[in-house]
C-alpha cells in the first residue's frame, strides 16, 4: 500500500475529492447555518459542559483558565470520535460501490479522516477565540503542534482502519463501539486534571491512553507556554506511527474479505 502511494493518489485523489465534497453537501444540506456549525457546535458543547463541570462537580484547573482547559481538549477528542465512528461504517456503507467498480477500499475511512480533519482545522477558530478572551494568549511554540495534529491524524487514521475492518466482519461493533468511546472520554482527561489520580498505579493507566498525550502534547503549548517534553514527542509519534501500520497491516491483510459479507 505504501509502495504505490504516489500512483494511488494521482489516479484516485480525485475520487477522494468528490468523496470528502460529498460528506459535506450530506452534512450541510438544507441547513440555514452550514459550515458555519463547525465553529459554533464546539462552543455550545463546551459552554454546556463548562456550566456542568465547574457548578455541578466544582472542577477546576490550577494556574489555567478552565474553559482554555476544557476547549483545547474537547476539539482534540472530537475530531476522534467523529472520524472513527464515520470510518467504521465507511466500508460497509460503500459496499454498492465497491462491487461495481475497482478502487482501493482504504480510500473511504481515509475520506471521512480527512472530511472531519477539515471540520477539525475549522474548530480552531473559536479555540483560538477562547484562547484570547480568557487571556490565555498565543506564542511561538504554537507553531508546533502541527506535529500533535499530524500524530493525531496518523493514529485515528490506523485505528479507523482497524475498526472498519472489523465492522465489516463484526456488525455488532456499530453498537459496542457506541459504548467504548463513552469509557474512553471519561478516561481522557478532557473535563478533569489528571493531577486529581493520586493512585499511581491508576494514572500509569490513564497514561497509556494515545488522547491523553495528543492533549498533553497541545495544552502544554496552549495553556503553559512551554515545549513539551522530549516524552511527549516520542509518545505522541510512536502512538500515531504505530497505530497507523498497524491499520495498514489489518485492513490490507482481509480487505479482499470484504466481499464476501455484504
Amino acid at each position: 500500500m505504501f509502495n504505490n502511494i504516489k500512483y494511488v493518489w494521482k489516479k484516485y485523489s480525485f475520487l477522494l475529492n468528490q468523496l470528502v465534497s460529498r460528506d459535506f453537501k450530506v452534512k450541510y444540506k438544507r441547513s440555514v447555518l452550514g459550515v458555519f456549525w463547525s465553529l459554533l457546535y464546539p462552543v455550545l458543547t463546551m459552554a454546556v459542559m463548562a456550566l456542568v463541570f465547574t457548578n455541578v462537580f466544582k472542577f477546576s484547573t490550577p494556574g489555567v483558565n478552565y474553559l482554555a482547559y476544557l476547549m483545547s481538549g474537547l476539539v482534540i477528542f472530537n475530531y476522534f470520535s467523529e472520524a472513527s465512528n464515520l470510518s467504521m461504517s465507511s466500508v460497509v456503507a460503500n459496499f454498492s460501490l465497491i462491487n461495481k467498480v475497482y478502487m482501493p477500499k482504504y480510500i473511504f475511512p481515509l475520506s471521512k479522516c480527512i472530511f472531519v480533519g477539515i471540520n477539525f482545522l475549522l474548530s480552531q477558530i473559536p479555540l483560538y477565540v477562547i484562547l484570547l478572551a480568557t487571556g490565555t494568549g498565543i506564542n511561538i511554540y504554537h507553531l508546533l503542534l502541527p506535529f500533535a495534529y499530524l500524530c493525531l491524524f496518523m493514529f485515528t487514521l490506523g485505528f479507523s482502519l482497524v475498526l472498519s475492518t472489523v465492522a465489516v466482519f463484526l456488525r455488532d461493533m456499530f453498537y459496542i463501539y457506541g459504548v467504548v468511546i463513552s469509557l474512553w472520554t471519561y478516561m481522557t482527561p478532557i473535563m478533569y486534571d489528571i493531577a486529581i489520580i493520586d493512585n499511581p498505579y491508576l494514572l500509569f493507566i490513564f497514561k497509556l491512553n494515545p488522547m491523553y498525550w495528543f492533549t498533553y502534547f497541545s495544552r502544554r503549548i496552549m495553556l503553559y507556554h512551554t515545549i513539551p517534553e522530549i516524552n511527549a514527542w516520542l509518545y505522541c509519534f510512536i502512538f500515531g506511527f504505530g497505530f497507523l501500520i498497524l491499520g495498514v497491516i489489518v485492513f490490507k491483510k482481509n480487505q479482499n474479505k470484504f466481499i464476501y459479507y455484504v
